[in-house]
């Protein structure tokens, strides 16, 4: 699964609005994306709340479904408990979507591209998730 990279909500958006920094576009080009759940309902809520047009939500939902899918199951969950009472003990609590969005991409293996790297850096730190950003060196 190496080949395969998770988008985070950030970057999905920017995707999917065609607004994606060329320099983050390069880093995934070749690689196969793939969606959390998190992602999947945080953009289905964005498009509900700005009250789009049925035309409008349906084309969002024919391009989340081009995505590979990553459901939370049992070791997703499990990963999700361990990160977040990590950081609850050492004073350093996550949001909740974030730290779900980490615990899938831990639980498969898989990098996460975010833009939003401070968000995930403790993660990052602490439980080796692997970050994918524009700020990288190459």
């Amino acid at each position: 699964m190496t080949n395969y990279v998770v988008l985070d909500t950030d970057v999905a958006s920017l995707t999917f609005r065609r607004r994606l920094q060329p320099d983050l576009a390069s880093r995934l080009a070749g690689k196969l994306w793939c969606l959390t759940f998190v992602t999947v309902a945080e953009m289905t809520q964005w498009a509900q709340l700005r009250s789009w047009a049925p035309r409008n939500q349906a084309a969002l939902e024919e391009w989340l479904s081009r995505f590979a899918f990553i459901d939370a199951g049992w070791e997703a969950a499990r990963t999700w408990g361990r990160i977040s009472a990590s950081g609850k003990s050492r004073g350093r609590p996550y949001p909740i979507n974030d730290t779900w969005i980490a615990a899938c991409c831990l639980a498969e293996g898989l990098p996460l591209a975010t833009l939003n790297t401070k968000d995930y850096a403790d993660i990052a730190e602490h439980h080796g998730l692997v970050l994918v950003s524009r700020d990288q060196t190459p």
